[in-house]
C-alpha cells in the first residue's frame, strides 16, 4: 500500500479498532472529545497559572524517557498537544485516566476515589519540593522500579526486537510499516540532509559530529491512535561505521485541541511548538527532538531510544493504584512546577487546597469533572463499539448471489 489516498480509509479502521478494545483506549484516541465534554461538565475548573502543559496527560503519555547521554527518568512522553494552558486540565485527564484504569482492573469506586486523592497529595508535593535538584525523591511503587529497571538495561537489540520485530537493516512491511510513494522516500532523503536535523541526529555521546548519515530503510509507520491519520513514518540510519543503526520517528504536527490561554506567547507553527513544549515539560525528549517541514508539512522528529517505555497498568491492586497515582501525579506536578516561581506554586498550592468535599481529600472540581467524564466516556465508548460492531458485521456479510 502506497498512496496516501487508499491509507486514509484503512488508517480510520484501525483507529477504530484499536479505540474499541477498552475504555482506557477510547480515552487515550479522544483527546478532542475529551475537551469538548470538559467544557460541559458541571465542575467549575479553577485558572490556574499560565505554564505549558501536556494536555494529553493520561497514562500512556508518561514514562522512562533517556537523555542524549543515556541518563533515564520518568517524564511526559508524547507532547503533540502541549500548549501555554491552565495546569487543572492535566490533572482532569489523568485522573480520568486512572479512574479508566481503575475500572479496566475491575477496582471498587472507593479506590478510585482513594486514587484522586494521591493524585492531588503528590502533584501538591511536588509542588512543595527543590527545584534546584534534578533528582527525583519521590517515592515509587514497586512497578515503577521495576519498569526503570528494565529502561536501564534496555540495549539497541531491545528496541528492534519489539519495533522492527528483528535486528535486520530493514523495517518489515506489514501491519506496522507500508511502503513509501517515490516522492515520500525522496522527502525523506533531502530531510535527513539538513543540517539541523544531522546535529539531531548526531547528538548522542557516543557519536561524532562530523560522521556521514546515511538512510537505510523509511516506511510509513501504522502506530498510536490519536495520530492515526496523519503523517508517520519510521526512518532507519546508519551514522558513520557503527554498526548499530538508529530508528527515528518523524510525526506530523497538527493543531492542538487542548485550549491555550489568551495573550500567552507560543510558536505559530505546530512542530516548532511541540519541541518548545517538551523542552520545557520533558527534556530528556525535547533535547531528542527537532522541528522541519516535509512537503510544505510540519513534522517533529525524535530517534527512539531503547530506554523509552510506557508504563503499562492493565492489572492494579488497590495499593498499587494509589501510590501510581501520587507518583505519576508528581511527575506531571515537577514539570509544572518548574516553570513557575516560588510565590506562585505557593499560590497555586493554595487554590488547591480549597473546594475539599468532607469525605473526600480533593478539590470538588476534581471529583466532578472525572465522574462526569467517565460517565460520558463510558456512554460513548459503547456506542463507538456498536457502531463500529455493526460496521465491521456489514462488510463481513456475504453478498446475495
Amino acid at each position: 500500500m502506497t498512496s496516501p489516498d487508499r491509507r486514509a480509509a484503512t488508517l480510520a479502521e484501525i483507529r477504530n479498532r484499536k479505540m474499541a478494545r477498552s475504555p482506557h483506549a477510547y480515552v487515550r484516541g479522544n483527546t478532542l472529545k475529551f475537551y469538548e465534554w470538559l467544557d460541559a461538565s458541571p465542575g467549575r475548573v479553577p485558572d490556574g497559572p499560565a505554564v505549558w502543559i501536556c494536555g494529553d496527560c493520561h497514562l500512556g503519555n508518561l514514562g522512562p524517557l533517556a537523555d542524549a547521554k543515556g541518563k533515564v527518568a520518568v517524564q511526559i512522553r508524547d507532547l503533540d498537544q502541549a500548549v501555554m494552558g491552565n495546569p487543572a486540565l492535566d490533572l482532569i485527564r489523568l485522573g480520568l485516566s486512572l479512574a479508566c484504569a481503575a475500572r479496566g482492573s475491575d477496582l471498587p469506586g472507593v479506590t478510585t476515589a482513594r486514587m484522586l486523592e494521591h493524585l492531588v497529595t503528590g502533584y501538591e508535593e511536588a509542588l512543595a519540593g527543590d527545584f534546584e535538584s534534578e533528582r527525583d525523591k519521590s517515592h515509587r511503587s514497586h512497578r515503577i522500579q521495576k519498569i526503570l529497571a528494565q529502561s536501564v538495561h534496555r540495549r539497541w537489540r531491545q528496541l528492534a526486537k519489539e519495533r522492527l520485530e528483528d535486528t535486520k537493516s530493514s523495517l518489515p512491511r506489514g501491519k506496522r510499516f507500508w511502503s513509501l510513494t517515490a516522492e515520500e522516500r525522496s522527502g525523506l532523503g533531502e530531510l535527513f540532509g539538513e543540517e539541523r536535523t544531522r546535529a539531531m541526529v548526531t547528538g548522542l555521546k557516543s557519536r561524532d559530529s562530523d560522521a556521514p548519515i546515511e538512510l537505510v530503510d523509511a516506511a510509513y509507520w501504522v502506530k498510536g491512535c490519536s495520530s492515526l491519520g496523519r503523517l508517520r513514518y519510521a526512518v532507519l540510519l546508519r551514522v558513520g561505521d557503527d554498526p548499530r543503526l538508529c530508528l527515528v520517528d518523524v510525526k506530523e504536527a497538527t493543531t492542538a485541541a487542548a485550549p491555550r490561554l489568551a495573550g500567552v506567547s507560543m510558536p505559530r507553527d505546530n512542530a516548532a511548538r511541540v519541541v518548545q513544549g517538551a523542552n520545557v515539560l520533558s527534556p530528556n525528549l525535547g533535547h531528542r527532538m527537532v522541528a522541519a517541514r516535509l512537503a510544505g508539512t510540519g513534522v517533529v522528529l525524535r530517534e527512539l531510544m531503547p530506554q523509552d517505555l510506557k508504563i503499562e497498568v492493565e492489572q492494579l491492586t488497590p495499593k498499587e493504584a494509589m501510590r501510581i497515582a501520587g507518583y505519576l501525579a508528581g511527575v506531571v506536578g515537577r514539570a509544572h512546577g518548574a516553570q513557575m516561581d516560588a510565590a506562585t506554586r505557593r499560590s497555586w498550592r493554595a487554590e488547591l487546597a480549597r473546594a475539599r468535599l468532607g469525605a473526600l481529600d480533593a478539590p470538588s472540581w476534581l471529583w466532578s469533572s472525572v465522574v462526569a467524564l467517565v460517565a460520558d466516556h463510558e456512554a460513548a465508548y459503547l456506542e463507538h463499539c456498536r457502531r463500529f460492531a455493526l460496521w465491521d458485521a456489514a462488510r463481513a456479510k456475504p453478498r446475495a448471489a
